[in-house]
């Protein structure tokens, strides 16, 4: 690197998107031995942002996501490269049920999204009413939709499945992934391969079922993964393989200053100042705004809607379950009277998660329109999930722990229109901040397979700027 200038590169955010970022700027500085000097700076203590295990007692506790769905090579490849590959593990198989009007009902057997890809399971469930059924078989002889641009989920699918459908199944299923309201969120953000298959089959369970059989095997180890000692083992193994020097937590960025000439001045709330000539900016969108106040294309950012969970771990002794439910989970239809959304026996997902004899649940709370549980005290949430849980599986006494864990305005909603916008960002960035770049859960997917894809995505817009910021200087 001699003779050369360095080039300032700072990575805003240690969620999982910052980390990958970091992580695969640091492996292509070391390697290309490129002029770069790499700063992560993270505004808390801890990195990995809504990832987060607890070890307790023999538990391995989630407090955010609990796993991943390996259809995209991110979070597989990763672990490789950090060595950590070895300690990965597959949920076990079960049956999954759904609460529609109080009563607890088998999931239909190859349901996908609650799109149905076989007939006799949909036929026989008890789930939906021969009306139901005969309305989503519409699909069948359903033209494809004339709409070509973007539409809400709830309106695809309604028409498509019609409302008992939707509202007993597909709604549920959909705010156990986005914890918002369908009838408002984004089809071209979320699931814009559906809409491929419309166009292409016409009719979505034709199509669905079509992919699905050319896609048999891939998942026959098990629908989600994670690792025996949880998440945090990602998190953990990616922050130990940066160099030390890299990391700063506790610095929470207060204003990001574009300098007259080439390059941008970064003030921090503890006094801090750092120089970058390129940023890569991975915290949720509505501290993005506020870094750069006086860029008006920002201002959207404060309108775009985040929900607010809450998870809630309990840990029993078997012989406090009255009644076995012979499944992993359950998720709730809006018209149940339950506070909960959904809730896995995390012990039978995943085996490693409990000890032997003990019983593991964790419930989801939380979505669009009704976020006022989250607020509400620990003992409150707890009495309040007993009472659910109590009509599902009559409980017998305390559980020997709660942990309740709260994610406040944590949940990016994609509503109508959320791809274009994020395209207009991106237009406005490079044209206004040249080598300031935004990705995570607020733009292109809330998952940990589309962060660390947009994580790796913009390591290479990053390097690309540098390279041609040297030629041009």
């Amino acid at each position: 690197m001699r003779g050369q200038q360095v080039k300032k590169v700072v990575v805003i955010g240690g969620g999982i998107t910052g980390l990958t970022a970091a992580y695969y700027l640091q492996k292509e500085i070391k390697e290309k031995n490129l002029p770069i000097q790499l700063t992560l700076a993270e505004g808390s203590h801890r990195m990995g942002g809504k990832i987060q295990t607890l070890i307790k007692d023999g538990y391995v506790i989630e407090r955010g996501p609990d796993s991943f769905v390996p259809r995209k090579a991110g979070p597989l490849n990763l672990a490789k490269e950090i060595g950590i590959d070895g300690k990965l593990v597959s949920s076990t198989w079960g049956k999954s049920y759904v609460i529609a009007g109080g009563e607890l009902y088998p999931m239909p057997g190859g349901s996908i999204i609650g799109i149905p890809t076989q007939i006799a399971p949909f036929i026989t469930t008890n789930l939906f009413s021969i009306t139901g059924k005969m309305r989503a078989a519409a699909d069948f002889i359903l033209p494809r939709s004339a709409v070509t641009d973007d539409q809400s989920l709830g309106r695809f699918f309604r028409r498509r499945m019609g409302d008992e459908v939707v509202d007993n199944l597909i709604e549920p299923l959909l705010t156990g992934i986005y914890a918002g309201d369908i009838d408002q969120m984004s089809l071209m953000s979320t699931f814009p391969e559906l809409h491929q298959i419309e166009q292409k089959h016409r009719s979505l369970i034709a199509g669905i079922k079509k992919a699905a059989a050319e896609t048999e095997g891939e998942q026959k180890n098990g629908r989600f993964m994670t690792f025996t000692k949880g998440l945090q083992t990602l998190v953990d193994g990616v922050e130990a393989a940066l160099e030390p020097e890299t990391i700063h937590k506790g610095m929470k960025v207060s204003r990001i200053n574009k300098e007259a000439g080439r390059g941008y001045t970064i003030e921090f709330t503890n006094g801090n100042v750092l120089d970058a000539d390129s940023i890569v900016i991975t915290t949720p969108h509505h501290s993005l705004q506020s870094m750069f106040p006086s860029h008006s294309f920002m201002d959207y950012l404060k309108e775009m809607p985040a929900t607010s969970v809450a998870t809630v771990a309990m840990g029993f002794d078997q012989s406090a379950i009255m009644k076995n439910v012979d499944g992993n989970e359950f998720i709730v239809s809006r018209n149940s009277d339950y506070s909960i959304t959904a809730c896995t026996w995390t012990h039978k997902k995943w085996p490693h998660s409990a000890p032997e004899g003990k019983v593991l649940m964790r419930v989801y709370l939380g979505k669009s329109g009704d976020e006022t549980i989250v607020d509400l005290s620990d003992d409150q949430i707890e009495q309040i999930v007993l009472e659910d849980l109590e009509k599902i599986v009559e409980l017998e006494g305390k559980p020997e722990f709660t942990v309740v864990t709260r994610y406040k305005d944590s949940m990016p909603q994609y509503t109508v229109g959320h791809k274009k916008r994020t395209e207009a960002l991106y237009r406005n960035l490079e044209e206004r901040l040249p080598g300031v770049f935004v990705a995570g859960s607020s733009y292109e997917g809330l998952g940990i397979p589309e962060c660390i894809e947009q994580g790796e995505k913009v390591v290479k817009k990053t390097l690309e700027y540098v390279k041609d910021e040297e030629r041009t200087s």
